[in-house]
This record gives structure tokens, sequence and C-alpha cells, in this order.
């Protein structure tokens, strides 16, 4: 990860804000590391990185349009996967690509991804419920918010919830 042998804090990294387990120990999720926009912090990102590592993760996913942090993430030695989301609009078509690249790398039992987006916000939560009904967690889209709203202890707003209708309308699923 670095040349340089680190200890104390810096060994041990920071834990990405708004971490939140989807799927113990192998389905995780976040706001981008080191934080989003403005706030974005350099050695912030580097500590979450660390932490990353330090804790076994395999990938991380971004869902972000731009290429942001991709660098980063190789330098730190890190696999990840760019798979944007695009627009609002463009939900529907681009959502099964994300599910099929999820369930694909969760058939490997050593893979711990991370998935993240800008902020850690509805649109977020509204991919990982519908990620939970297409991989066939849950039968249909409002067990899917209801589980999510249960493990991330906020409640999906209209935003989140028309991310799961776009999930529902693409109709993708994982064999079973």
């Amino acid at each position: 990860m670095t040349n340089v042998p680190l200890r104390g804090r810096w060994a041990q990294g920071l834990q990405p804000r708004c971490f939140l387990w989807v799927i113990k120990d192998r389905l995780a999720a976040s706001e981008r590391p080191g934080g989003f926009a403005r706030n974005h912090r350099r050695i912030r990102r580097q500590e979450e990185l660390i932490w990353l590592h330090q804790r076994g993760f395999t990938k991380i996913v971004s869902l972000l349009d731009s290429p942001h942090n991709l660098h980063a993430y190789r330098q730190a030695g890190l696999a990840f996967e760019h798979l944007p989301l695009g627009r609002r609009d463009q939900l529907t078509e681009r959502l099964p690509a994300v599910y099929l690249r999820l369930a694909t790398l969760l058939t490997d039992p050593a893979e711990r991804i991370l998935v993240h987006h800008e902020e850690f916000s509805e649109l977020v939560l509204g991919v990982l419920a519908g990620y939970l009904w297409a991989a066939r967690f849950v039968d249909d889209g409002p067990r899917a918010v209801l589980l999510m709203e249960r493990l991330s202890g906020r409640e999906l707003g209209a935003g989140g919830r028309a991310v799961v209708a776009a999930a529902l309308e693409s109709g993708w699923r994982a064999p079973g």
C-alpha cells in the first residue's frame, strides 16, 4: 500500500463516512472515500483507503459518472470497477449492468466489495435496495425498501423509491 511503514492511527486508517454493511462481510457502501465535492480531502481519502485495505476489501465499485478517485485506488493497490449510473432517466437501462456485475463479483466468496457514489444519499440506498430485489434477497420492491431502511436507519424518500422503481422496471434479476 505504501513504502513507509505506518504506525499508530495511520496504520489502522479511518472508516469511510456513512459506512454500511449491506451483506455482512461481503458488500458495503459509503460516501466517496475522502468525502464529497468541496469537503473532499486527500489525506482523509488516504486514511480511508488504508482502512479498506486493512479490512480486506478486494474491490471498490464507483457509481460516479466521473473518474474521481480511480487513480487513488490504483495507487493504493485496491482493485476497482467504474460503473457510472448516468442521469436519473438512464437508471432503468444502466442498473442491470451494475446488478449483473455485483452479482458476478459476489459469486466469489473471497470478494469484499465497497460501493460508493459521491454522497451516501437516497441514490445509493435506492441502488442497493434495488440490488437486494434483483439478487433475490427479497421478493418485491416494498420489502427491498423496508430492508434498506432498517439496515441504514434512514427512511427512503421519493428519490430512493424512484431508483427502486427503476430497478423493478428494468426487470433484471439474478438467475434463481
